[in-house]
């Protein structure tokens, strides 16, 4: 089990960000959240979580390990996968997961893409002993403040998540205003914003 990798950032894509540990670079699959507060060339330290297949050995990277430990819960519902638990992560994050599940929200979680309100019923019934109670340590739901090229990083989150060329400019161009009155703007925040407007079209 690979707790943590810490290191410079050697890359950075739509979906991973590839962090140098003692001469190697290790690809660690991020949230667009946790991607866009990273650098390269700068330090970072990912807390991670190793999904093992028969063909594959895949690390997902966090910004923290309340993060990976409900990256990890999240996957114990049945139908949910690494990729689903890794876009819920992507919408909201573990305390706004924990306080949709206490309070039965299930617009919360189809504001996730792959979840429709059938699998959002289901998921609140598996999820209410499992995710426990909200921190409420209050702050910002998700991401941190990322002045510059907050579009390009936007677009290549949607894209990363699924969505066409053509999703991903319309849902930036939606969210632009928004975007436009925050002094430092939040890719996180925006994401989220991104998704909701994305789902009322569809």
């Amino acid at each position: 089990m690979i707790a943590f990798v810490s290191g410079p950032v050697a890359a950075l894509a739509p979906d991973t960000a590839v962090v140098e540990v003692g001469g190697i670079g290790m690809a660690v699959q991020c949230a667009p959240n946790t991607l866009s507060t990273l650098r390269v060339g700068q330090h970072a330290k990912l807390a991670t979580s190793l999904v093992v297949r028969e063909d594959s050995l895949t690390l997902y990277g966090f910004a923290d390990d309340d993060e990976r430990q409900t990256f990890e819960l999240l996957q114990t519902a049945s139908g949910v996968g690494p990729r689903l638990a890794q876009a819920m992560l992507a919408v909201h994050s573990p305390d706004a997961l924990r306080r949709a599940v206490a309070t039965g929200d299930e617009k919360a979680l189809t504001a996730v893409p792959g979840i429709g309100k059938k699998g959002a019923q289901k998921l609140l019934l598996e999820y209410k002993d499992r995710l426990g109670e909200p921190l409420g340590t209050g702050g910002p739901a998700i991401g941190k403040a990322v002045t510059a090229g907050w579009h390009d990083q936007l677009h290549a989150a949607l894209i990363g998540l699924g969505y066409a060329t053509r999703e991903a400019d319309e849902a930036v161009a939606a969210v632009t205003p928004q975007a436009e009155t925050m002094e430092s703007p939040q890719v996180g925040q925006l994401l989220k914003a991104a998704l909701q407007t994305l789902n009322r079209t569809r």
